[in-house]
C-alpha cells in the first residue's frame, strides 16, 4: 500500500512538470521568440499573464487535418512579432 501511494505520488509530480508552458513572449525580444521556434519547430509560449499558445515552424509540426495560419504575439521590444505559425483545424482554402 505504501509503495502504490508513493507511486502515485510520484507520477502526480511528474506529470504536473511535463505540461509546462515556456518562456513568456513578452519578457523577450521578438528575434528570440522566433528563433526559439525555427530551433525547436513547435514550441508552447505563454503570450500574457494567464494566456498560451502552441507554435510552430511549419505544416509539419500539424496534424493531418490542420493547417499552418500565420501567428503573431506580444514581445519585449515589438507588439506584434511574427513568431511562426499556429496550427488551425479544417482545410486550407487559401489556395
Amino acid at each position: 500500500m505504501t509503495r502504490l501511494i508513493a507511486v502515485l505520488t510520484l507520477t502526480f509530480l511528474t506529470t504536473g512538470a511535463l505540461a509546462q508552458v515556456g518562456p513568456s513572449t513578452t519578457g523577450r525580444p521578438c528575434s528570440a521568440d522566433r528563433a526559439l521556434v525555427n530551433d525547436r519547430g513547435a514550441v508552447v509560449l505563454s503570450t500574457g499573464q494567464y494566456t498560451y499558445g502552441r507554435f510552430v515552424r511549419d505544416a509539419r509540426y500539424c496534424q493531418v487535418d490542420q493547417y499552418p495560419q500565420p501567428a503573431w504575439v506580444p514581445s519585449d521590444d515589438t507588439a506584434q512579432c511574427f513568431v511562426g505559425y499556429r496550427c488551425a483545424d479544417g482545410p486550407n482554402d487559401d489556395f
